[in-house]
């Protein structure tokens, strides 16, 4: 089983480099710990299936100067995997076909919330395998909670060597759940909400200014939340379109690397963009 998925991402490799260089090569890399049930995955994958399909997104993939970007989707929990490997899109039939691709993606089991592994894992066994170049390289990470497996220094260790490569790494918190339970239990408040902060072990903390100091980085980042998973199609359609068109969102115009005190402050969103469905 392993060695026949291993000939077939060494296949759609081949094939993606002979096709020549991209425009953006787009790591999609989505939460499947323990707090997300078999609902919420089928949610995330379709909301990217739907992105996919969406004719903005594909606009924004044949409107680049090569009309073509590379797609791989990265589950991951304590046990990151490589779901869809290297895919080129150069067509609306490519976006299609890879959408029906992603609602057919088994989900990978796991328990913890691990993005420095993730993070770890894509700069050894994905980036490294991307198969020809590409003029950006962005990851989207989504999760509702924060890591529970390494240190804080782990995690902005690993997020800064993938930025140290040229990587712009974009955020999408998923808040949703109970605001009364702590950090990591995939809860931070319920849909619809008003965000507010909560003290938790005499800090306080919620996803979102977690995600802006550990997770994004690199020039242009910005951090685009959920408001629920329902929300999930919503968010990651707008991310979409600037990830791989390269726009730049609003007020946002530096590296976390020139931003010591707090990365990746002012890439919060503008609400010009979070209203754009």
């Amino acid at each position: 089983m392993v060695l026949t998925l291993l000939t077939a991402q060494r296949a759609v490799a081949r094939e993606a480099q002979n096709a020549g260089p991209v425009d953006t090569a787009l790591i999609v890399s989505v939460d499947v710990s323990g707090s997300v049930d078999d609902g919420r995955y089928a949610l995330q994958m379709d909301g990217i299936a739907r992105a996919l399909e969406d004719n903005a997104v594909i606009a924004a993939i044949l409107g680049g100067r090569r009309a073509s970007i590379f797609f791989t989707l990265v589950e991951w929990s304590e046990r990151p995997a490589i779901s869809i490997p290297w895919t080129r899109i150069a067509s609306r039939e490519d976006a299609l076909a890879l959408a029906a691709q992603v609602r057919r993606t088994p989900r990978q089991e796991g328990e913890f919330t691990c993005v420095a592994h993730m993070m770890k894992f894509v700069s050894d066994l994905v980036v490294t395998t991307k198969p020809a170049p590409a003029g950006r390289v962005v990851m989207d990470v989504s999760g509702d909670g924060i890591d529970n497996c390494d240190g804080e220094e782990a995690t902005i260790a690993n997020r800064d060597a993938l930025v140290a490569t040229g990587m712009t790494i974009n955020g999408l918190p998923i808040n949703e759940g109970d605001p009364s339970r702590p950090l990591g239990g995939g809860a931070f408040r319920a849909p619809g909400r008003p965000f507010e902060q909560r003290k938790f072990t005499g800090e306080i903390k919620t996803l979102e200014p977690w995600y802006e100091k550990h997770v994004i980085g690199g020039d242009g980042a910005f951090l685009l939340p959920a408001n629920g998973y329902k929300d999930f199609r919503h968010a990651i359609r707008r991310k979409f379109v600037f990830e791989i068109s390269g726009r730049r969102t609003p007020g946002n115009s530096r590296p976390n690397a020139e931003r010591a005190d707090f990365p990746g402050r002012s890439g919060r969103v503008s609400p010009e963009l979070a209203s754009t469905r």
